[in-house]
């Protein structure tokens, strides 16, 4: 079984799908980012699927889950060149991909992952201006 390569830039996660996925394949994906994300802190994930052609019910809802387990260690995910097919495909099967955010390509992606990452250290400062500060005594 081929595994999927995960690539790391800056604090993005970046997996480019260019094999026919199997059941086996994803699974091992899920469980190889999960390591990733828990290693490098990466605080986006950015899976690109533009050389998918075919999706069946079990991928779909694997990349649900996948999405779901990187939202745990504080990662956003994003699944970027759908090929209208595969989403045609989605739909039929009944499919959503619940809390994933979808791009049209990789630009896209980076772009809405830089956006969550500024809105999530605007709150963090917040967080921050919110602690009680302890005067001296």
């Amino acid at each position: 079984m081929d595994r999927i390569p995960i690539l790391k830039i800056g604090q993005v996660l970046l997996v480019s799908i260019q094999i026919d996925l199997q059941d086996q394949s994803v699974l091992a994906l899920q469980e190889d980012l999960a390591e990733q994300i828990s290693a490098t802190g990466a605080h986006g994930v950015i899976i690109d699927i533009s050389a998918v052609e075919i999706v069946d019910s079990f991928i779909g809802r694997m990349f649900a889950t996948i999405a779901a387990t990187s939202r745990l260690f504080d990662a956003d995910t994003v699944v970027v060149g759908m090929r209208p097919a595969v989403a045609i495909t989605l739909v039929e099967l009944g499919l959503t991909l619940g809390q994933v955010r979808t791009a049209l390509n990789l630009e896209k992606g980076l772009a809405i992952l830089g956006k969550l990452a500024a809105e999530r250290e605007l709150a963090e400062g917040l967080d921050d201006l919110d602690e009680p500060v302890q005067a001296n005594s």
